[in-house]
């Protein structure tokens, strides 16, 4: 079985690195990739811990962006590392994150839901920079008693038209695409079925984006389908996985469910290997070598 969407600590996960490659395991994943939230911070544990159990892991990582006001998720795989161009966009995206969490804080408050942004931030810090999105902040609505559920937080205040919502900043996703084929890495539109941003596919895929996430757990049938016609008339790769959060998170009954069938994997990685002789060329190029 292979998932190459999941999430750990180092951002808005519910498992650690290590917890999260043992419970794949357990699920019969043997392929797996690690895709936190503008951080690779848990790439490193999760590696080490998946290579003592034999399976096969994909460095990964989930990059927004910003498209019309809205959310578009990149995923890039296949780096090992980031480049500087990235470490500093993805540095901009951590202090975005932070300041778009206080504006949300006093939302809430104004709505009649404070929560303890300070503990919420100071505990971020104290994992290394976690990156803060919207579910820990649900766990904070839940801490102090205003919802029961991360569903019911979202529900009655989080949601894209709820009253504490506020709208990400950051760089655009055809720029993002760019930066990660730039780097060497393969580029996926994660989950397009539920963030619905179709109209910048063609941008993305002149960009250099390698794959859709077709095998996703917000998507039916009907939208998995629609998204492998897409990546076959585009020409690209298709990726998927489960989305996994943790035990007790939205979709968490996908986790060893959703997966990406084998052959589609063989072709991601073939494209892989184009995506990275195609950056150094270019680099080859920049340099004026060959």
């Amino acid at each position: 079985m292979i998932d190459l969407h999941m999430h750990t600590t180092a951002s808005d996960g519910r498992c650690s690195p290590e917890d999260l490659v043992q419970q794949a395991f357990d699920k019969g994943i043997r392929t797996m990739s690690v895709t936190d939230h503008d951080t690779m911070a848990g790439v490193s544990a999760a590696a080490e811990a998946a290579r003592h159990l034999g399976m096969t892991f994909i460095p990964g990582i989930e990059i927004t962006s910003v498209h019309s006001g809205r959310d578009v998720h990149v995923l890039a795989y296949f780096m090992p590392r980031l480049s500087e161009e990235l470490r500093d966009l993805l540095s901009e995206q951590r202090r975005n994150r932070t300041e778009r969490a206080e504006t949300i804080a006093a939302r809430l408050a104004a709505a009649g839901a404070p929560i303890d942004v300070a503990a919420l931030m100071e505990a971020g810090a104290a994992l290394g920079g976690k990156s803060l999105a919207r579910p820990q902040i649900a766990q904070a609505l839940i801490a102090a008693g205003h919802v029961a559920t991360v569903a019911e937080a979202f529900e009655r205040f989080l949601h894209e038209d709820g009253p504490a919502y506020v709208p990400h900043r950051g760089a655009s996703p055809v720029d993002v695409v760019a930066m990660i084929v730039a780097a060497g890495g393969l580029a996926s539109l994660a989950h397009p079925g539920y963030t619905k941003q179709d109209a910048v596919i063609p941008d993305l895929v002149a960009a250099g984006l390698g794959a859709i996430e077709a095998y996703h757990s917000a998507h039916d049938e009907a939208t998995t389908a629609r998204y492998l016609d897409m990546a076959r008339h585009y020409g690209v790769a298709v990726s998927g996985g489960s989305d996994f959060h943790g035990q007790g998170t939205r979709r968490c009954e996908f986790f060893g469910v959703v997966n990406l069938p084998s052959a589609e994997f063989d072709r991601l990685v073939e494209r892989s290997e184009r995506c990275r002789e195609t950056a150094a060329q270019r680099l080859a190029m920049a340099w004026g070598i060959g």
